[in-house]
């Protein structure tokens, strides 16, 4: 019994020596772990330049996959790599053997970072986001036409209307339709007209909104827009932006309490150089 526990014993020692050896043996491994510690530490340079020794010295390490993605990870952390890092990204989608989350997770980064580029004048990065809008993989497209309808450029938003349209039609889950709807209202209210009639009643409540130039008292902007979609954007509205409105003297849950309480009754709002009508219909 003694002998058998010595022989055990003795087999686990060479095979955790032999193991040791083993991985004291892949440099490749040791750079991708060092440079995960250094990711860990948002060292981002220092870790880009473990990773990049990684690809040059070792292209048919099984770590090499990995490491193109997070050496683009590196450069989009870094700011000022935008191009980069695209580029990056880019070359990490053509290997084969890529991790499908990973791939996942870098085709958001280049939406990203396309829209990022795109704001700062660069307007060939359109093409990035706009190419996705065709992807099969639902998370991608839809983040796409999201990402799209905060654009100023309106012409350019309402490329991912029809993506935002097949959110709001086909998909059960409300918070989801819900987004698609508030981004379709910031590109175009307009859009929203077919699914509201078809679940609204011709007498649901609207909203009526008439901004007049306070000078000239002229009529700047008229929009009508069903109340439940209205309160539905404004709900969606960050804590931020109404504390930043309650200082300028305008307490949005006020109004909104107000427009319901009183239906019908028109809430006057004055600026400097508008007066804003606002009531329920």
């Amino acid at each position: 019994m003694k002998k058998i526990i010595i022989l055990n014993f003795l087999i686990l020692f060479l095979a955790s020596f032999h193991l040791q050896a083993y991985v004291q043996t892949q440099p490749d491994e040791k750079l991708f772990q060092e440079a995960k510690i250094l990711i860990f530490d948002e060292k981002w340079e220092k870790a880009q330049e473990k990773l990049e020794e990684l690809i040059e010295r070792y292209q048919e390490s099984p770590w090499f996959s990995q490491a193109l993605f997070y050496r683009a990870k590196c450069m989009e952390k870094q700011g000022g790599k935008e191009v980069e890092a695209l580029a990056a990204y880019v070359e990490f989608n053509q290997l084969e053997d890529r991790s499908r989350s990973l791939a996942e997770e870098s085709e958001i980064s280049i939406i990203d970072l396309a829209y990022e580029l795109y704001r700062r004048g660069k307007r060939n990065y359109l093409k990035e986001i706009e190419k996705r809008l065709s992807s099969y993989n639902k998370v991608i497209k839809y983040y796409a036409a999201f990402k799209l309808s905060y654009l100023k450029d309106k012409k350019v938003a309402a490329k991912g209307i029809p993506i935002l349209k097949e959110i709001v039609k086909k998909e059960r889950d409300d918070e989801l339709r819900d987004r698609a709807k508030i981004a379709l209202l910031r590109v175009d209210p307009k859009a929203l007209k077919d699914f509201e009639e078809e679940r609204y009643e011709r007498k649901a409540r609207i909203l009526k909104i008439r901004v007049y130039n306070k000078l000239e008292k002229k009529l700047k902007l008229s929009l009508n827009i069903p109340w439940a979609l209205a309160d539905l954007a404004f709900g969606a509205i960050p804590e931020e932006e109404r504390v930043l409105m309650r200082k300028k003297g305008y307490d949005l849950d006020m109004i909104v309490k107000e427009l319901m309480e009183f239906e019908g009754n028109i809430i006057e709002i004055e600026g400097e150089e508008i007066i804003i009508k606002m009531w329920i219909d």
